[in-house]
């Protein structure tokens, strides 16, 4: 009768640590990817004849101020109401005190645009790494060569931290299509026209920072 708690001691001991072993990969593909989320912030306005009252226009300014709105940040115009372009371009004024544009697509915000207002909405988006807090297999023995469970965390760690707009993770950046020849040549033109080294092309200045000359 003694036998039978020890042999379940024993077997249970020995499953723990195989069930801590998680997923294995042996590919050089990383699983901890960085992870975009989205915030839309919407903020309404009361329209005029001739756009934005100075009030409302002072209203808008600190909603955007409060959000610290800057680069990567979306700001779109929802008006089902059909306010018209003065109400766009003091809307627009806005956005670029900020240096940005308005998007030409707003997101849904699910509750109805009453009428004389205009919805102002700005998107945010920030990526992280949730899945780089594993390292169960940096101190396990890697019996079947599988990579360990930070792998990759550096790299697309140091990308999420970095990227200045974190929506470009998700559908990429197509570009304005437009290639600036000079810009692009500009450092094979140094390259080429620096002088060789042996010609003293890179001898550095000798200053001294005494006060008097030796």
């Amino acid at each position: 009768m003694l036998k039978r708690p020890i042999l379940f001691v024993a077997l249970a001991g020995t499953a723990l640590p195989m069930a801590a072993c998680g997923p294995v990969n042996r590919g050089v593909e990383s699983v901890n990817q960085p992870v975009v989320t989205r915030t839309d912030y919407a903020f309404d306005v009361q329209t005029a004849g001739d756009g934005l009252s100075p009030a409302e226009t002072q209203r808008l300014y600190g909603w955007l101020d409060a959000l610290r709105l800057g680069y990567g940040d979306s700001v779109a115009i929802d008006d089902p109401n059909g306010a018209g372009a003065p109400a766009r371009a003091a809307i627009a004024s806005a956005a670029a005190r900020y240096g940005l544009l308005l998007s030409p697509d707003a997101p849904v915000t699910g509750a109805a645009v009453a009428p004389g207002t205009v919805r102002v909405v700005v998107s945010r988006s920030r990526a992280s790494m949730p899945s780089c807090n594993d390292l169960r297999r940096n101190v396990e023995p890697a019996f079947q060569q599988e990579n360990t469970t930070d792998y990759g965390c550096a790299v697309n760690g140091n990308l999420a931290a970095m990227i200045a707009n974190p929506a470009d993770l998700v559908r990429g950046n197509a570009g304005s299509g437009v290639y600036d020849t000079q810009m692009g040549t500009r450092a094979i033109t140094t390259l080429r026209a620096a002088q060789p080294t042996g010609a003293g092309g890179t001898t550095l200045k000798s200053e001294s920072t005494g006060g008097g000359s030796k």
